[in-house]
């Protein structure tokens, strides 16, 4: 049973939330907190699976809480709740180790999702831990068929490898992990089925759209091919998709003023904050990021 900690000064806020996350995972149980400084305390006493925390709070902020929690529990993945205004603080937050976020205006439609991707992640298997600390580097190639089932089992596996080469800590795993499923699911979904964001709103029906687009003739033989190189270093990733790509230059450069409220934003800034360096090949299909040893 997952324990997720709902933190916000808000009462009704913070009950909303928790009943949101209580209505779609029905096996979790949720803590609450009014802040910053009592989430730390709850925490040192017994650490949740996950914290969901508003930014904006008095004693102490989400900014706050978000380094305090890199640095005395850095196992315990946080998501951000982002409101109009806050958009500078969220991505300061996501450099200092929040693992995702989610607008405010977009509770309902993304936050049972996000806490799934965000728990899932963070469920990595331990039992490799001694062999890891063995591997001194190692490359290998993926090519993916268009099923999104396949992500979490890639991104566990490359969790393990960056994190029993210690090139992170645990926050830098769970980071490293929901950067490239961020990459991965745009190369499936926007590149090689060619599906536009507005295809994807309605969460009830985007399992039968994807299955639907999968069995197209037109894009059901196309692959993905992944890249993978960890060293004592850096690791580095190559994502390339079948599609027809995109202009990537005009994406790299409204992403300084990219709202995070943007469906295609939200993947860019995740991307963008949780890697050293992020690159787009001149065709748009391609994407490398590449993850300095912290």
């Amino acid at each position: 049973m997952p324990v997720i900690m709902v933190v916000d000064d808000s009462d009704v806020d913070r009950l909303l939330v928790g009943g949101i996350l209580q209505s779609g995972i029905s096996d979790s149980r949720i803590a609450y907190a009014a802040d910053g400084s009592q989430a730390i305390q709850q925490i040192a006493k017994s650490e949740p699976d996950l914290v969901v925390t508003d930014l904006q709070m008095p004693n102490q902020d989400g900014l706050q809480l978000v380094s305090a929690i890199r640095i005395q529990h850095p196992q315990v993945p946080v998501i951000l709740m982002t409101g109009h205004g806050s958009e500078d603080l969220a991505v300061e937050a996501l450099e200092r180790g929040a693992s995702s976020y989610v607008p405010k205006m977009q509770l309902q439609d993304r936050l049972i999702e996000t806490v799934q991707d965000v728990l899932s992640l963070a469920k990595a298997d331990r039992s490799y831990a001694r062999l890891m600390d063995c591997l001194q580097q190692t490359r290998f190639q993926f090519s993916l068929e268009n099923d999104p089932e396949l992500i979490d089992p890639l991104i566990d596996l490359i969790q393990q490898i960056v994190f029993g080469m210690q090139l992170c800590d645990p926050t830098g795993r769970f980071r490293i992990g929901i950067a490239l499923k961020e990459a991965v699911l745009n190369a499936i979904l926007h590149g090689n089925l060619e599906l536009k964001s507005e295809d994807l709103d309605d969460r009830a029906r985007r399992a039968e759209i994807i299955a639907a687009r999968r069995q197209d003739p037109q894009y059901t033989a196309r692959h993905i091919d992944i890249k993978v190189a960890v060293d004592a270093k850096a690791a580095s990733f190559i994502v390339k998709d079948e599609g027809n790509g995109f202009d990537s230059s005009a994406w790299l450069k409204a992403d300084d003023n990219t709202p995070l409220d943007s469906p295609r934003g939200r993947g860019l800034v995740l991307m963008k904050s949780f890697c050293d360096v992020i690159s787009f090949n001149e065709t748009g299909n391609e994407v490398t990021l590449t993850k300095n040893r912290e």
